[in-house]
């Protein structure tokens, strides 16, 4: 089993709005970004509709794109967005 980690998370746009929080710390056995994902999901609304699979989410790992597969650390800094369109 996986040490937890404490990582710090943060929520950009309408994925800020529906969580009702820009950022938060929390400890996590995820191994990896999308593991996260899916913890945050499992939590439940609002956090299961906006991070649902099947929909359109980017992630990043201290301030780089990141997949799913990208393996966390301690300390490390996720970010959940939707994508962004341009005009």
């Amino acid at each position: 089993m996986t040490a937890p980690l404490t990582i710090t998370v943060r929520y950009f746009a309408s994925i800020r709005e529906a969580v009702g929080q820009g950022q938060e710390t929390l400890r996590t056995a995820a191994p990896t970004l999308g593991a996260l994902r899916d913890e945050l999901i499992a939590r439940g609304q609002p956090w299961a509709d906006c991070l649902a699979r099947g929909r359109a989410v980017r992630m990043a790992l201290d301030q780089t794109m990141a997949q799913e597969a990208t393996p966390l650390a301690d300390g490390a800094e996720a970010a959940f967005f939707p994508p962004v369109t341009g005009g």
